[in-house]
């Protein structure tokens, strides 16, 4: 190594010929010199790798998915509360409002199908969806589900740009992801979709309910991806540009972004979208199980599972054996600890489906397949009467609903004159009218046949607690 560096640094400073050097080897000099290249092309080379650089597996993703994402911007009516001023001696403290709204969809056919979340068409009077090159479409709703925070919208267009639908199944901790939509949507100033990028922080993300959250979040995709006011509906889509879920809400104390954003997974959100099709509802599951609620939560380490605490009969539940006192430890192949994990599962089958299950009983365990069922309700016979559809309460509508009492007249469905006058709502129990009490749809029907233009008293349960309502039933 010392001879070859002594030979280089006497070439170099012009020694003259190694050959001549005493004890040096001699060497071929004939090696041409090097040609230059021209600087133009160096240019183009640089740029072209620097262009290359640019084109990310992120970039590209974007890119697949960016047509395919919308804008949905909606008109409510909503309720509001005056402030108080000199001039609430003139109008009423409450009074109604048309606010805007703004949300994110995508794309999923040709023919103008649109997903979002039904938390962003609630309440809507009117929806019209912005797509990628700023055409607006007035839109119907096709239909929403509250449980899942799935709707589906559709707009009058055909050759739309749809998007590719992925797997949220093998999600890897860590791997790349892109949350596309629309913040604020006209107030920057155009309709092009907003890119974030992150990874996937988590899978199978259950969040506690709260009084503000009707719709069950359960085995939701966690991200670091930024997601913003108007988020809510767009894709999130993987490194592929595949929609893998649909962004739905965060966690932040500020209204901001504070990089926890949850996903609805793909596979959930497509089922929900067909049957919203097919069906303008969704078929829900049903098993005829109780379980532990919230306090399972800390005990669940315990107990080894999830306790069952009733089995409605004749149900699904007792035709596979089940019974109060066993201990949910699987259910469709995944780990049960809780009743989140618990309705993760039921919100992913339907009925005539089933699933297996296993259990511990005396600290044994055992297996079996359970069937799904629909819901009871939707199976009974309703009773209409007045502005009311009445369905009566038997030990499965019981255990489907909670309730505390196993008869009654159920409210199915109520009008709004109905409710108005009486103060009762749907999933309310009337137990009791004047001083007959009600067993049966049949019984609330007849006595409010009876009733003419007389007073009537209505005992009812909601959420567990009896409650009482004054009325006229002429005013129903």
């Amino acid at each position: 190594m010392r001879l070859i560096w002594a030979l280089g640094l006497a070439a170099a400073l012009g020694c003259g010929d190694a050959a001549s050097t005493p004890g040096a080897v001699a060497l071929d000099t004939a090696v041409p010199a090097p040609r230059s290249v021209p600087q133009d092309t160096v240019r183009r080379r640089l740029n072209e790798q620097v262009s290359q650089a640019r084109h990310s597996a992120i970039v590209d993703a974007a890119a697949r998915a960016r047509p395919a994402v919308v804008s949905v911007n909606i008109i409510r009516r909503q309720r509001r509360v005056a402030r108080r001023s000199v001039f609430d001696f003139f109008m009423p403290r409450e009074y109604e409002a048309l606010v805007e709204g703004v949300g994110s969809g995508f794309v999923i056919s040709e023919d103008g199908i649109v997903i979002t979340n039904q938390h962003v068409t609630e309440g809507a009077e009117q929806i019209i969806v912005t797509t990628s090159d700023g055409t607006d479409y007035a839109a119907e709703l096709l239909g929403e589900d509250p449980l899942t925070d799935i709707a589906v919208l559709k707009i009058d267009a055909e050759g739309l740009a749809t998007i590719a639908i992925g797997s949220s199944r093998d999600l890897a901790i860590g791997e790349w992801v892109v949350a596309i939509g629309n913040p604020y949507s006209y107030l920057l100033g155009n309709t092009e979709p907003t890119v974030t990028a992150g990874v996937v922080s988590a899978v199978g993300r259950n969040l506690l309910p709260s009084r503000n959250q009707p719709g069950v979040y359960v085995d939701m995709i966690q991200t670091d991806a930024a997601i913003n006011p108007g988020n809510s509906g767009g894709p999130l889509v993987n490194v592929t540009g595949e929609v893998v879920g649909v962004n739905s809400s965060i966690f932040t104390s500020s209204g901001g972004s504070v990089g926890i954003g949850f996903a609805i997974p793909i596979e959930r959100a497509i089922r929900v979208a067909r049957e919203l099709q097919r069906y303008g509802t969704v078929q829900r599951a049903w098993v005829g199980l109780g379980v532990g609620g919230s306090e399972d939560l800390r005990r669940w380490k315990e107990t080894g599972g999830l306790t069952v605490t009733k089995v409605a009969r004749p149900s699904p539940a007792s035709d596979a054996g089940l019974r109060a006192g066993d201990v949910l430890t699987s259910a469709a192949g995944r780990p049960v600890r809780t009743f989140l994990d618990w309705e993760a599962v039921k919100l992913d089958v339907g009925p005539g489906d089933s699933i297996p299950v296993t259990y511990l009983r005396s600290g044994r365990e055992r297996s079996v397949r359970l069937g799904i069922a629909a819901l009871p309700t939707t199976q009974a016979e309703r009773i209409s009467v007045l502005d009311l559809e009445l369905i009566t309460v038997t030990p499965a509508i019981q255990q489907e609903r909670g309730l505390q009492r196993s008869f009654g007249a159920l409210i199915y469905s109520i009008g709004e004159q109905a409710r108005g006058a009486t103060g009762m709502r749907s999933g309310d129990v009337i137990l009791q009218i004047n001083n007959r009490q009600i067993t049966t749809a049949e019984d609330a029907r007849d006595i409010f046949q009876r009733a003419g233009r007389r007073a009537v008293r209505a005992y009812f349960e909601r959420g567990g607690r009896m409650r009482i309502s004054d009325f006229y039933v002429q005013s129903i």
